[in-house]
């Protein structure tokens, strides 16, 4: 999963990595003919004094390089490379970071998640050494790590907690384009909910599209669930309402509504989700969409959410996904977690979204 940016994360790192130390080899050599030429024979105990007095001369003036957060001359560069530092400078990271903002782009990251990820990738490896302990491609890989979770985590919450916590039936609606993956969603979530310990009520707000029940009802028989449907081109409130009372009358836990799939420009059936809002008060709103969609979802997803203020989202089809983007994108752009990803045909192919999990899987071997 997410595999392609995987790799072109590690290349960026491998850059700066080779790009800084062949710059603090330079300026070591630099200095060193610079020594040659000024220097007269010493004797081998004098020769010994001088090279540890450089050395703590180094290591003083490059920690105060650090903190004035003054530029370092190839001098000071030097002196920190004879003490096994290496200081990142501006002209290190050029180049790769315009590498790694192509890689994103590549990989359907939004432009302004993008720029975000670089600006703070910049900031913290921007006049940073690393010690003898440390190697800068551990300093590249902690820069990321930051730079991709600020990103990728906001507005994340513990969506099992909430269940929890709020008052029973907890109403769920999942809105979204058609052919998305809507319904199995609703189904597989219903097994991870059983699995936890929570009894769940489907019900079909999908009133309009001709073999809606039909599909909704195949999943509701292989889990054992009971369904609340209407006929076809019903109201979806109405549908929805009943599911919240049969949930209250056979003390269920939650009620999982399917709405029909609409774009953000469809009025009628926006209207639609207006009034299950008003009727139902739905407890969370979901929106439902492809990893592998990219930057297409994430463009849906801020649309959506203009439209009817979404409270997370659900990515299928993540297992398929090489590029990553809208993982890293969809949160940042609409300020609501991704809550689920899809990850497989089978009923137990849905995991919670992990953003610390998801960082670990981009950056790891």
């Amino acid at each position: 999963m997410f595999d392609g940016l995987k790799d072109k994360l590690n290349d960026f790192r491998e850059d700066v990595e080779e790009s800084a130390e062949a710059a603090a080899e330079e300026a070591d050599s630099e200095s060193a003919d610079v020594d040659t030429e000024s220097s007269t024979p010493e004797s081998g105990a004098a020769a010994e004094g001088r090279a540890a007095e450089a050395e703590a001369a180094g290591a003083s003036e490059a920690d105060e390089a650090d903190d004035s957060g003054e530029e370092p001359s190839t001098f000071k560069r030097a002196k920190a490379f004879a003490t096994g530092r290496i200081i990142i400078e501006e002209e290190d990271l050029e180049e790769p970071l315009w590498e790694l903002e192509m890689a994103l782009l590549e990989s359907d990251v939004e432009m302004s998640v993008a720029e975000e990820i670089l600006d703070t990738v910049e900031e913290k490896m921007l006049g940073e050494t690393r010690k003898q302990v440390e190697t800068t491609g551990e300093l590249v890989e902690e820069a990321l790590h930051d730079a991709l979770l600020d990103v990728i985590s906001v507005g994340q919450f513990d969506f099992e907690q909430r269940i929890a916590e709020a008052d029973k039936p907890v109403t769920l609606v999942f809105t979204g384009v058609n052919g998305v993956g809507k319904t199995t969603s609703i189904a597989k979530l219903s097994e991870w909910l059983a699995d936890r310990g929570y009894s769940s009520v489907m019900a079909n707000g999908d009133t309009y599209r001709a073999g809606a029940n039909e599909q909704i009802q195949e999943h509701a028989d292989v889990l054992d669930r009971k369904l609340i449907t209407h006929e076809q081109g019903g109201d979806p409130a109405a549908v929805i309402y009943d599911g919240v009372e049969y949930a209250e009358a056979n003390d269920l836990d939650v009620v999982l509504g399917d709405t029909a799939g609409r774009l953000h420009t469809s009025n009628d059936l926006m209207a639609q989700l207006e009034k299950i809002d008003r009727v139902v008060d739905p407890d969370m709103t979901l929106f439902v969409d492809e990893a592998v969609a990219g930057q297409d979802a994430v463009n849906r997803a801020q649309e959506f959410n203009d439209a009817a203020e979404i409270d997370g989202t659900v990515l299928t089809k993540a297992d398929a996904d090489s590029s990553g983007g809208a993982a890293i994108s969809i949160a940042y752009v609409t300020g609501k977690p991704i809550l689920f990803l899809g990850t497989g045909q089978g009923y137990e192919d849905i995991e919670r979204f992990d953003p610390e999990d998801l960082v670990e899987q981009l950056l790891g071997e």
